[in-house]
């Protein structure tokens, strides 16, 4: 996550009505023609419509004028990219290597923003594993795509063939996204070949992206731009920044080209390319798509309700993306290659968005998938020294704060992911989680941790130094909340593994939190805030003005009122600085709008919740768009009003629609998508290391999670209505009662049925002091 828009002020489902790609409703019961891939390419969810394979490194889609790549209303296509992120926020988005078929005279200059080509949305397509558009210019020319894990492939059908081009530009990307050397190469009369050189995400270093890209037919003419001019006949273009490609030229009406990646070398894009016709390429892409979108069956609800949850569903399951090449080679963070045997190698981790919901996702419904995960971060431990925060290809960008991979491992092993590794694992966390890479580290680690280890919090300082683009003691408020967290997942794993003088001690650093809580502190009637404290102890007071509990200072994109609710490792501890039960209930409603909220719900969220485009401060309610408090609805039900947790559900889930701006925030490689996808089935793991989920009100009759141990997880909520809001009345586990609110991992492993009573009114279910979880570090 770094930047952020609203979701939509205005219900624009209603204003794309009309528009076929937003509005085509999916066969019953077919998972993938629910999908629908434009969902969050307008305001900034950043999702791309185009082609890809389930974790897929290689992807196909349009690139326009936004940073991500391409948004709904972008009114030309300069062509079509291979490289993506899903629902990232940097600028730096990538779209390498990308493609535009044209016709008639070449242009003088081969700047993708003077030759791109206006299209039409009037039979765009956008399923996975398959993307279809027409540009109307060149004469009008049909674009289709899809892809395999490593192979991008693209059809061109031209309604005017003659002077048919394709241009290959590798010295231009996503816009925003630097290109800082590029080369391309004619290898033989269907072939080229080539690198590009780009600056990796949210400032990081620049690497580099081998291609491979042949043709099934051969090339009438072919020549190359550079910085110098145009070259007829040329076979080579290579050097630094600038523009840079090749234009390639046929005869026929029809042409398709073939694209793999490498992050290794040349050969490994010639072993990663597979050639097949188009066709079979799309049937292999969808087959595979409803293979892994078939693990969990929906019953109930609207085709717009089947869609988002899909379309969802879809996007948790594009990243991270598959890192070693088809020989097993994988450029590591030792910049050296290695070899993934037996498994896979994955790349592009952002760890403080997807700790929160889209790691348990994938590690619940894909437990294989975890496991090389797991590897793959122990794996850059192993080769760069600590564990990363935001891994970008082969680097640490030091991007975002806190310590999201202690609760991102733990997890995993929590999940099983870790099995015959947890010491190997718990020794890189116990190190992350108590020291600092050295200076001469690329890696940033828990910058904060010299004062956290010696005073319990990290120091509040804008102007201590950083490898990247953030750093812990910038955010310090946020950082400690954050650590302290980390900390209790932790002290769970080490007592789980007999560590208990190392469970004790992190079980006390999870609690230093208390030590940022200033009881003096008042706002909108309420008393008791986190501050940030400086180095040596003291209160952070601005110089011109007493401290706010709605500023920035000390909090990393949100404000004290969002981080006030990360603390879900010691609700009795934050239940007795807020003044006990009720008030912490009543601190609850003020910052949901609850009152507004059961009136009106859709009104109150997109009126109180959802400000305004990229504001994380001076706000005093709940964040819909950004990860601090995705897990605050819960906080109801942890403490005793689990009824309020539903309401806030099912209002926040109207912020999910089946339109572009569908998705609520940057979507962030799956991130806000999980959240729907959890909360929509009724369950969330609100408490990292605990392998718990807290329970809400099912958003359909019935949902059933094929588990790849062949078992099934059944829930089952008649009466269902998304219309509504609706609360749990009554729950049954496996045919006996429950008054619990929530359900362990190991009962959802070993297969179960749950079966929930759904009231239009809230209910005493779940209500009793046992009925939460016990907090996994209260004092």
């Amino acid at each position: 996550m770094r930047s952020r828009v609203l979701a939509g002020a205005l219900a624009l489902a209603v204003v794309a009505a009309g528009l076929s790609p937003v509005t085509a409703q999916a066969r019953p019961g077919d998972a993938l023609e629910a999908v629908n891939t434009f969902i969050g390419t307008k305001d900034d969810g950043n999702t791309f419509p185009g082609a890809s394979a389930p974790f897929g490194m290689t992807s196909v889609s349009p690139i326009g004028s936004h940073y991500a790549g391409w948004r709904y209303d972008d009114p030309a296509i300069r062509g079509f990219g291979h490289f993506f992120l899903s629902g990232a926020g940097c600028w730096e988005q990538g779209g390498l290597v990308s493609m535009l078929p044209a016709t008639g005279a070449l242009p003088q200059v081969f700047d993708h923003k003077q030759y791109a080509s206006p299209y039409t949305h009037d039979g765009e397509v956008g399923k996975p594993g398959y993307y279809k558009v027409k540009l109307t210019g060149y004469g009008g020319i049909d674009v289709e795509a899809t892809a395999s894990t490593r192979t991008g492939v693209e059809r061109y059908t031209f309604a005017k063939p003659g002077d048919a081009h394709v241009f290959v530009n590798v010295g231009q990307a996503n816009d925003k996204e630097p290109v800082t050397a590029s080369s391309i190469r004619v290898v033989d009369s269907r072939t080229v070949e080539g690198t590009v050189e780009s600056q990796a995400f949210c400032g990081g270093k620049p690497y580099t992206t081998f291609f491979r890209t042949t043709f099934d037919k051969p090339f009438k003419s072919f020549g190359t731009w550079s910085p110098a001019g145009n070259a007829a006949g040329s076979k080579e273009s290579t050097g630094g920044a600038g523009l840079r490609g090749a234009w390639l030229d046929f005869d026929g009406a029809q042409v398709t080209a073939s694209t793999a990646l490498s992050h290794v070398d040349a050969e490994g894009a010639r072993k990663n390319l597979e050639v097949k016709p188009f066709d079979r390429a799309r049937e292999d892409a969808q087959r595979v798509w409803r293979r892994e979108l078939s693990s969990v069956d929906i019953t109930g609800g609207a085709n717009d309700d089947r869609t988002v949850f899909y379309t969802s569903l879809y996007h948790a399951l594009l990243q991270p993306l598959t890192g070693n090449d088809a020989d097993g080679r994988y450029r590591g963070f030792d910049n050296k290659i290695h070899r993934a045997i037996g498994w896979t190698y994955y790349e592009f981790f952002s760890l403080w968005d997807t700790y929160r919901t889209q790691n348990q996702l994938l590690a619940l419904l894909r437990p294989s998938r975890a496991k090389d995960i797991a590897k793959t971060v122990l794996a850059i431990h192993d080769q760069g020294g600590w564990l990363p925060r935001w891994a970008y290809a082969n680097q640490e960008t030091n991007t975002m704060t806190g310590d999201p991979v202690v609760p991102f491992l733990v997890d995993l092993w929590r999940f099983g992911a870790l099995n015959g590794s947890e010491l190997q694992a718990y020794q890189a966390l116990l190190q992350n989680s108590r020291e600092v890479p050295p200076a001469a580290s690329p890696f940033q680690g828990r910058s904060g941790n010299p004062s956290y280890q010696k005073d319990g919090f990290v120091q509040y300082d804008p102007n201590f130094p950083k490898k990247g683009q953030d750093t812990d003691p910038n955010h310090g408020a946020s950082a400690t909340l954050e650590y302290a967290l980390g900390d209790c997942s932790l002290s769970i794993m080490a007592a789980a593994l007999g560590k208990k003088d190392d469970a004790k001690a992190l079980a006390e650093k999870a609690r230093t939190y208390r030590t940022l809580w200033d009881s003096s502190l008042t706002d909108r009637g309420f008393s008791g805030f986190f501050r940030p404290k400086v180095l040596g102890g003291a209160w952070f007071t601005p110089a011109d003005k007493p401290f706010n509990p709605q500023s920035q200072d000390g909090f990393h994109e949100g404000t004290s009122w969002q981080y006030q609710w990360l603390v879900q490792q010691d609700i009795p501890g934050l239940t007795q600085r807020m003044g006990g039960a009720e008030a912490v209930g009543k601190r609850l409603d003020d910052f949901f709008a609850y009152t507004d909220l059961v009136k009106d719900p859709a009104t109150t969220v997109r009126k109180e919740w959802v400000v305004g485009p990229y504001n994380y401060y001076n706000q005093f309610r709940y964040n819909p768009n950004n990860e601090p408090d995705l897990h605050s609805p819960w906080m109801y039900a942890l403490t005793g009003q689990p009824g309020k947790t539903s309401a806030v559900v099912r209002a926040a889930h109207t912020l999910f629609t089946n339109a572009p701006n569908g998705v609520t925030g940057n979507d962030d490689l799956g991130t806000m998508s999980a959240w729907y996808v959890f909360s929509a089935l009724g369950l969330y793991p609100a408490v990292p290391g605990t392998g718990q989920f807290v329970l809400n009100a099912p958003r359909f009759s019935k949902s059933v999670l094929h588990l790849e141990n062949g078992r099934d997880v059944t829930l089952r909520a008649p009466g269902a209505d998304a219309a509504k809001l609706q609360y749990i009345s009554g729950l049954n586990v496996a045919g006996r009662a429950s008054d619990r609110v929530y359900v362990g991992l190991e009962q959802l492993t070993r297969g179960a049925t749950l079966d929930f009573t759904l009231s239009a009114t809230p209910s005493s279910w779940a209500t009793a002091p046992g009925s939460a979880p016990a907090s996994p570090c209260a004092g």
